[in-house]
């Protein structure tokens, strides 16, 4: 699945709660923030209920990156 940036853009004052609520389940703290999320149908459902508080972009897909090897890994690796 592909990952999706959300940044806070517009304050809820004056907005309901459960819109205040919804920022703050996708992690934004403050104005201007960034997060990122999978691209999944529960967030983009709670993107589309702040749409007009947010401004959302997809990331390039890549592969995800491969888990660092740690020091007995690399160790098994040159042993093989």
């Amino acid at each position: 699945m592909g990952r999706i940036t959300v940044t806070w853009k517009k304050s809820t004052i004056g907005f309901t709660r459960d819109q205040r609520r919804t920022i703050a389940g996708l992690g934004l703290r403050r104005l201007h923030q960034t997060v990122e999320h999978e691209d999944v149908p529960t967030i983009m459902g709670m993107v589309h209920k702040v749409r007009h508080l947010v401004e959302v972009k997809e990331l390039a897909s890549a592969e995800p990156p491969e888990p660092k090897a740690t020091r007995s890994r690399k160790k098994k690796q040159e042993q093989e």
